[in-house]
């Protein structure tokens, strides 16, 4: 394992005004994103809208550090004949990889679902490596249970051990292959918990991953971690103020997250676009960690530009109009720089 190595491209990942486009949607997942503009989930129409983005500038050279990219899409070329990891390269960003298999009911723990796919993984990395990864992505999903659910409710010790424990195997087995391992562990916001429910969990989540993070023998200076923000879930009545989910935010990262770490890219968890943007740029305006503090986003990078694509060719501009947009706005944030009223200025 080369430390310095995978912490030179730990340090680029989360470069000041940029962060990382999670471009890994599964087949499935992107169907149902192509479903809200009419559009067919073909091979073409997926490779289209990719290559759409990885084009598009200012935004991939002055706002994006790497690109998560699903299994179809590091193997795809361009309409051109160009490898759309090169698209990404010849921008000065990173190409990665997610290498997760989804989830599935974890056994013994109703309520609980754990990440498939560290086997054969080895061996995977290896073939990424030579398709030009330089990192990876897996996600382990933690869910909050209804808070009127005492008997069994969730996530259990033994259920986030089992989850932290597969991420930290699959830490160690990306470090082996020289590969950087985005690690995250992510609180869905989806239900009724309140902020302060969701900051116990955020909490014991990290101490269980740094736990098995090191005793997999993972070096903490050539990763990067995904979390999700300290958030309300959207069914509770109660929602907290943006400056509350910064200050929480950053409390728990403080308590829980060794300074080795280069940095932190925030998954947006289904928040809106503008409000993903705020958050982070209100943790930033605080200030006062060791580590850097961005993004790691998909549809809150996205959505804006699907919905103008429409999967039209005719609206290809429109699109990325809107990509850089969001992207820039998204790198202001990162810095602590960003403003509705910048936002409100589509001039990207």
């Amino acid at each position: 394992m080369d430390i310095a190595a995978l912490n030179d491209i730990a340090t680029r990942m989360v470069e000041p005004g940029k962060g990382i486009l999670a471009a890994d949607e599964s087949t499935g997942t992107i169907g149902k994103r192509f479903d809200s503009i009419g559009t067919e989930n073909t091979e073409d129409n997926r490779r289209d809208w990719r290559e759409m983005l990885f084009r598009t500038q200012p935004a991939m050279e002055n706002y994006i550090s790497g690109v998560i990219l699903y299994d179809e899409t590091i193997r795809q070329d361009a309409k051109d004949g160009t490898p759309l990891r090169k698209l990404i390269e010849d921008c000065g960003a990173i190409p990665g990889i997610k290498v997760d298999k989804g989830i599935t009911a974890l056994a013994g723990r109703p309520g609980e679902n754990i990440t498939q796919g560290l086997d054969g993984l080895r061996e995977r990395l290896a073939e990424y490596y030579e398709l030009g990864a330089r990192f990876a992505k897996w996600r382990a999903v933690i869910e909050i249970s209804h808070p009127d659910q005492y008997v069994g409710s969730t996530p259990t010790r033994g259920g986030l051990k089992a989850n932290n424990h597969a991420l930290g195997r699959y830490a160690a087995l990306c470090q082996e292959a020289g590969i950087v391992p985005i690690v995250e562990p992510e609180i869905l916001m989806g239900g009724h918990h309140s902020v302060e429910r969701c900051h116990e969990v955020t909490e014991k989540t990290l101490n269980s991953l740094f736990t098995e993070l090191y005793e997999q023998g993972v070096a903490l200076e050539g990763i990067v971690l995904k979390p999700n923000m300290v958030v309300a879930g959207k069914k509770c009545t109660l929602q907290p103020s943006r400056e509350e989910i910064a200050e929480r935010t950053i409390k728990v990262l403080k308590d829980t997250v060794p300074a080795a770490v280069p940095g932190i890219a925030f998954l947006s968890g289904g928040q809106e676009n503008e409000e993903a943007t705020r958050n982070l740029d209100m943790m930033n305006k605080i200030g006062g960690f060791p580590w850097k503090l961005t993004y790691s986003y998909g549809r809150a990078l996205q959505q804006s530009a699907l919905f103008a694509w429409k999967g039209q060719e005719k609206n290809y501009d429109a699109a990325q109009t809107a990509f850089n947009h969001r992207a820039k706005m998204n790198g202001l944030a990162s810095l602590g720089e960003w403003s509705a009223d910048i936002d409100a200025e589509v001039d990207a």
